[in-house]
């Protein structure tokens, strides 16, 4: 085996440093972000408007369905429906 491949301090002493400026790397980011965002601004792409993914006519068309479901309701629930049961 090699003399110096395998060296242990200097193995951790990357990875505390890589972990290191992560860390304050992501605390900086942070930081900005929530001063941008305090301050009123926007980040990233400004949202532009999108069109409705509905229209009028859907929605008449789901509120007459609901209108006939609850008419259906009603002529159980007064009795307009009568069946004969006939397990009886």
């Amino acid at each position: 085996m090699r003399q110096g491949v395998l060296d242990p301090v200097r193995d951790w002493l990357a990875m505390l440093t890589f972990s290191a400026i992560a860390l304050v790397s992501i605390i900086i980011w942070n930081v900005w972000a929530f001063d941008t965002v305090a301050s009123g601004g926007v980040i990233g792409a400004v949202a532009t408007s999108t069109p409705a993914a509905f229209n009028q006519a859907s929605v008449d068309t789901i509120r007459t369905i609901f209108a006939k479901r609850a008419e259906e309701k009603l002529k159980y629930e007064t009795g307009t429906y009568r069946f004969a049961d006939p397990s009886q």
